[in-house]
């Protein structure tokens, strides 16, 4: 924990039920240890009360501290069972989610093989079923709290500036409106993408341009707040491309792909609310058509090793490049994403969100069980925590506070935030990195052919 950043393998459950064994086991050999200590110690008690004349003091001291002993070992043995007890219903957990993604694959050896293992942990530990459905609906209800925290406080102050009960009735209705709102997110599930999730419809139209020149790269990025910093948007620029030569002669790339630039609908920029309503709903984007074209021009081929990073909407094209894109995906890093991807056991997965992001909240909390390859993990803290009018503007969801977020996890200590940085060191290995970035466009329509589609005096 560092500024209330928790780090977690992703899924429902956060505790490591493989970790709480282990935990379970050292507890076991202690409680071995302690009991030679208590026979020896037994031994050595009764010479000293034969010798009543000189030892009684002594003796009596022994005692004590043999009930001492006594009382250790049975606090142990509880400490161990408990944690075993803990690390069944946090798997029985993970096996509910499990069972559920499998029978919607129709996976039966998979679905026999959770029903067998189920039945064991419930054979062992019986009633545990009951303390995991209890922790999965402690899930499913708390996980927005941060928001709705918020929202109910906003909506007190707002409310408040007419009377004391308008605060009273506004902090219920914006705090209840914002639960409501994220329960039907999370059952709906419409931000959790199986890994056959597939877009829709034909391709859009775009027109790529490269942007001037950026600044002069000659290596990879070593930590994610360096590559936060090297997200595109500020300016016309909405994809960079970076391609490496490594000393095998063989070609990587990474691609950044910026958030939402325009509210506007369907006009000349793609990265607007159009894309982003597309994206989620499952349809192609132009902003996802320009970002394959942008890789493609940068020289990016099928099969070539990409690792991806995107805010927002651009995290939803690279999830989507994850899932279906022509490109081996070596690593996707989101930034604030709106849905969450099982991208596979092949794609490093890392997720860096906020818990008062609302567009974060579009994910429905992400997948019950974790995402990714080994080493793959979710960053979440709650980045503005004032509360007020100022969270019209959604600061939580800028790219300069996940940025700020990133540099957290990066000295974060966390041993898993090791296997993304790993990935760093090996593109710093490169003998040659070119940089391209990218600007793109809808074709639009001339003035004619926007009052009608049939033009002329055809138009009605």
């Amino acid at each position: 924990m560092s500024d209330g950043l928790e780090i977690r393998g992703g899924g429902a459950v956060s505790v490591d039920t493989e970790s709480l064994r282990e935990a379970a086991g050292r507890f076991d050999r202690m409680i071995d240890d302690l009991d030679v200590l208590q026979r020896r110690f037994g031994a050595a008690r009764a010479e000293l009360a034969d010798e009543r004349r000189f030892g009684w003091a002594a003796a009596g001291a022994a005692s004590v501290f043999a009930h001492d002993l006594d009382a250790a070992i049975v606090q142990a043995a509880q400490i161990a069972g408990d944690l075993r007890h803990a690390a069944a219903v946090y798997e029985l957990v993970e096996l509910d989610a499990e069972h559920a993604a499998l029978s919607a694959r129709g996976d039966g050896a998979g679905l026999a093989a959770v029903e067998l293992r189920r039945a064991e942990l419930l054979r062992l530990f019986p009633g545990a079923d009951g303390e995991a459905f209890i922790a999965r609906f402690d899930r499913a209800v708390l996980w927005p709290s941060f928001l709705v925290r918020q929202a109910t406080e906003t909506g007190s102050d707002l409310g408040g500036i007419f009377s004391e009960f308008g605060a009273a009735i506004g902090g219920v209705a914006l705090g209840g409106a914002t639960l409501g709102t994220a329960a039907i997110f999370g059952v709906g599930g419409w931000g959790r993408l199986s890994r056959d999730a597939r877009l829709d419809g034909e391709p859009s139209a775009v027109v790529l341009r490269s942007t001037p020149p950026p600044p002069r790269v000659t290596t990879a990025p070593p930590d994610l707040a360096s590559a936060a910093s090297r997200m595109p948007g500020a300016g016309e620029a909405r994809v960079r491309v970076e391609k490496y030569t490594m000393p095998d002669g063989t070609e990587q790339f990474a691609v950044y792909i910026a958030g939402t630039q325009s509210l506007g609908v369907g006009g000349e920029d793609p990265w607007d609310v159009q894309s982003n309503a597309e994206l989620y709903t499952g349809s192609r984007s132009a902003s996802y058509e320009a970002t394959l074209a942008a890789l493609e021009a940068a020289g990016a081929k099928p099969g070539d090793t990409v690792h991806a990073f995107g805010h927002s909407q651009g995290a939803m094209i690279a999830a989507h490049l994850a899932l279906e894109g022509p490109y081996d995906m070596a690593t996707m890093v989101s930034f604030g994403s709106p849905v969450e991807a099982d991208v596979g056991a092949d794609t490093l997965a890392v997720a860096i969100r906020h818990s008062d992001d609302p567009v974060a909240v579009l994910a429905g909390g992400g997948h019950e069980t974790a995402v990714g390859a080994p080493g793959s993990f979710t960053a979440e803290r709650e980045a503005h925590a004032d509360s007020g009018l100022v969270d019209a503007t959604v600061p939580a969801h800028s790219m300069r506070s996940y940025a700020e977020s990133a540099a957290l996890v990066d000295t974060s200590g966390d041993p898993r935030v090791a296997t993304v940085h790993e990935v760093f060191a090996r593109l710093g290995q490169a003998e040659a990195v070119a940089v391209t970035e990218y600007a793109a466009a809808r074709p639009q329509p001339a003035a004619a052919e926007r009052l009608s589609p049939r033009g002329g005096e055809d138009a009605g």
